[in-house]
């Protein structure tokens, strides 16, 4: 046989000798052993020996450039155990990093809730910089479910952000417009805030005010009266039409503020809060007050020295005489003049008095007993007895008591000469009332 070239393959040349077979630790099977079996004058000149590593088992970070000449690769690469063997880079797990998609959130975190949130959604966001996607990463993004404030239902797209099916929850956020009322009532407050419009009830020391308007960012209510002895501070309360307590909240002291500045990430969740009390201060009326007093002065001892008394029906006479204490000044069709005694009716007759404040809206509202919620010291009340439709007594409101079973009120005057005597018991053997309410 003709001696080969140097340059031949190594099993072409007449000194070659096959190495012995050398048993490495896992499983040599199929394709592998059969390979290291066969002869050498079967394999192709240009074909490299079955036992070379393939080409994509070479880990992708150390792989050449170029790949080496066939009788330069290592021997049996191929043989090493499964398990050893270094992942290919675009293996679907195991050599990756685990990623998640950041979790945006769209609805405002509060107090230690917001660290907590950002700590746990920190770590995640951070896996998912790398732009890697995988079934793990997803899973994650679906199964943690954040505490969002004021939030019902956080939902996660396909695509892995978080989409906040938010019904914000309402809560004020300013303090009341007005700081003190008058026990009488009426008094307009508004407050601001967020979801105002789900606000159902408003109470002021426990009574029920009058929202007069309400929106998303703004709500208006009416102090409720009061007994002229319940003066001084009370809660101001508000609640959702299930009960739910509506939150108030103050901005952040300048401590709380330098935490989130130097937090950015709690910061931009949300501006830090603190729950606070609304509170209501009730004040005495000047006017109500001289109008008291003078009802309790004369109610028994009457004011001769300045008033003419009509014997009988002196009702309507007295309330007047209150009213300008009050404050109240005379006009042409309610006077009384103290030189002659002359008075107009609707200064000395009930229904004539009833017919001048049906006229006079910028002066008294009227009510019928339906509306007591709405009557306060000061205001007038009047009797008809005999279901005439004629007002046959007029007084004026003394006392008003509210508790959980109703309001009761109590009238002095004239006539039926009374500081405080119960309407329920004036009305009690038949008769209505009705009242007025004064401005």
């Amino acid at each position: 046989m003709p001696e080969l070239s140097p340059d031949a393959p190594a099993r072409r040349r007449s000194n070659f000798v096959p190495a012995e077979p050398t048993q490495l630790p896992g499983d040599l099977s199929g394709t592998d052993r059969d390979a290291e079996a066969a002869p050498a004058d079967t394999a192709p000149a240009d074909t490299a020996p079955a036992d070379t590593a393939p080409a994509e088992a070479v880990p992708a970070a150390t792989a050449p450039a170029e790949v080496a000449p066939a009788s330069a690769a290592p021997a049996r690469t191929a043989a090493r155990p499964a398990a050893r063997r270094p992942k290919h880079r675009a293996a679907p797990a195991g050599n990756r990093r685990a990623g998640a998609r950041g979790i945006r959130r769209a609805a405002a975190l509060t107090g230690a809730s917001a660290i907590l949130g950002v700590t746990a959604f920190g770590a995640v966001s951070a896996a998912g910089a790398t732009g890697s996607e995988s079934p793990a990463s997803e899973s994650i993004a679906a199964d943690v479910t954040p505490h969002v404030a004021n939030s019902d239902e956080l939902s996660v797209t396909p695509g892995g952000s978080t989409v906040s099916q938010v019904e914000q929850a309402p809560v004020v956020t300013s303090g009341l417009s007005v700081a003190a009322a008058p026990f009488t009532g009426g008094t307009q407050v508004t407050v601001e805030g967020e979801g105002l419009d789900e606000v159902a009830a408003v109470q002021v020391g426990g009574a029920a005010a009058t929202i007069v308007s309400a929106d998303e960012t703004k709500l208006t209510f009416a102090v409720p009266a009061v007994a002229d002895t319940a003066l001084g501070s009370v809660a101001v309360t508000m609640t959702e039409a299930d009960g739910t307590a509506v939150a108030a909240e103050t901005p952040a002291s300048p401590a709380t503020a330098s935490f989130t500045a130097a937090h950015p990430q709690v910061a931009a969740a949300s501006p830090v809060a603190v729950p606070s009390e609304l509170s209501l201060t009730y004040t005495s009326d000047p006017g109500i007050d001289a109008q008291l007093g003078y009802v309790l002065a004369y109610w028994s001892d009457y004011n001769t020295d300045g008033y003419t008394v009509i014997s009988g029906n002196d009702c309507a006479n007295f309330t007047s005489q209150s009213l300008i204490a009050r404050g109240w000044t005379m006009s042409g069709d309610w006077y009384y003049d103290a030189g002659t005694g002359a008075m107009s009716a609707s200064w000395s007759s009930s229904t004539a008095m009833r017919d001048w404040l049906l006229g006079r809206p910028d002066l008294a509202t009227p009510l019928d007993d339906s509306q007591r919620a709405q009557v306060k010291v000061g205001d007038i009340a009047q009797f008809d007895w005999d279901a005439s439709g004629d007002r046959d007594h007029t007084a004026i409101v003394t006392r008003v008591e509210r508790s959980d079973a109703g309001t009761r009120i109590w009238v002095g005057g004239h006539t039926k000469d009374a500081d405080y005597w119960d309407v329920d018991e004036a009305i009690a053997g038949g008769g209505t009332v009705n009242y007025f309410s004064v401005k």
